[in-house]
């Protein structure tokens, strides 16, 4: 038995009933054409596995798996239940909601100065000084997408050395340009404000008390625990870091380092419990936060111009991995390992997406093309089926 084999071994497991009132026993014939976009991305190679998940006026309308965990004939199938390496889609669900919530506390200023919180961040450079809590959620710190810090670094406590004297590449507020090293920087400082009512809070425990405790995300974790291990979605087969297959523990390298928690990345999640967030915020954000801070935080900002990021989120651009229906007041995100999320107020829809394209390296692109494709089907399914 190869050693791929032998790692994806996925026992069967009963699947849980989801919460949300569900009509979704006539998807096959509703949405068939987007499942047929699916099924034609697994032959193609583009993922070999993949679950969506839709709801639609409250109700799970679509739940349905595609493919086997890897592209290995003996690989386990995907289920439901199948859990995926959510990538950036840590920032929004954890990173970003935990913002939200310490902002409906009183304990987060938007506009304060990072630097007051993260002291470690005042480098040699005055405009550091002017970087906001606001601009990390915006992704308009100045400072940069990426850095390979892994390789400079062996331990958390250096590579959020590295992280915090990255240097700027911008002035803050005068570009809007994705930045991980910016999330790495908010996930900290978020802690250390948790910290002032609750000492020694950390981002996952606080997101497991305080987002998916409460909403039942039961399949939802940084670090999944080593039973979870089987039916999580490998990966990567990384034969440059960390040489190894990798199946139940983040695929980001960065994130790795950091010990499997980061503002960034490092969540993991089964599509249902995506959905289960989703519909939270739909619904006003029950149960965890304010509507108006929700409106607040998906709002598209105004500045920097020409910015299509909202606080945490991103919002429909030309062209835009959304697919051309979503409306102005959608919000939604992206993860590199074939993640996503896109969330319509106007429409009360939600759509969840989630692959492991990174199988077996990060080299196959096809998910750009097949995210748009597969949401317009579903839409159009949802507005020939009213």
């Amino acid at each position: 038995m190869t050693r791929t084999r032998q790692l994806c071994y996925n026992p069967i497991i009963e699947p849980r009933s989801h919460p949300l009132p569900s009509r979704y026993q006539n998807q096959d014939s509703v949405f068939a054409r987007a499942f047929d976009i699916l099924r034609a991305a697994i032959d193609q190679r583009a993922f070999p596995a993949a679950c969506a998940a839709v709801t639609f006026g409250g109700q799970l309308v679509c739940l349905k798996s595609f493919g086997l965990l890897t592209y290995d004939a003996e690989s386990a199938s995907a289920t439901p239940d199948t859990i995926f390496d959510l990538a950036s889609l840590t920032k929004p669900i954890g990173t970003t909601t935990m913002a939200m919530i310490l902002y409906d506390r009183g304990l987060l200023d938007l506009d304060l100065p990072v630097t007051s919180v993260v002291f470690e961040f005042l480098k040699d450079d005055p405009r550091r000084e002017a970087v906001t809590f606001r601009m990390l959620l915006a992704h308009s710190s100045g400072l940069p997408a990426y850095e390979k810090l892994y390789l400079e670094t062996t331990s958390k406590d250096e590579l959020l050395a590295k992280a915090f004297a990255t240097p700027l590449v911008a002035d803050p507020g005068s570009r809007a340009e994705y930045s991980d090293i910016g999330f790495i920087i908010l996930g900290v400082a978020l802690e250390r404000i948790a910290r002032q009512g609750n000492d020694g809070d950390t981002l996952d425990h606080f997101c497991h008390r305080e987002i998916f405790g409460p909403l039942g995300m039961v399949r939802t974790a940084f670090k999944p625990p080593l039973t979870w291990h089987p039916r999580c979605a490998p990966t990567q087969d990384d034969q440059s870091f960390r040489l190894r297959i990798i199946q139940g523990e983040v695929q980001d390298e960065n994130a790795s380092v950091l010990g499997g928690v980061a503002g960034h990345a490092g969540l993991f999640a089964s599509a249902p419990d995506v959905s289960l967030f989703a519909e939270t915020m739909l619904a006003g954000g029950r149960r965890i936060v304010r509507p108006e801070t929700i409106a607040l935080f998906t709002r598209r900002e105004v500045s920097p111009p020409g910015t299509s990021r909202a606080l945490g989120w991103d919002t429909p651009s030309s062209p835009s991995q959304s697919g051309k229906y979503f409306s102005a007041a959608s919000y939604g995100h992206l993860g590199y390992t074939g993640t996503s999320l896109w969330i319509d107020p106007q429409r009360q829809l939600s759509v969840t997406l989630l692959t492991n394209r990174t199988w077996p390296d990060c080299s196959n692109q096809a998910i750009k093309e097949i995210r748009p494709a597969f949401h317009d089907a579903v839409l159009e399914a949802l507005e020939q089926n009213r």
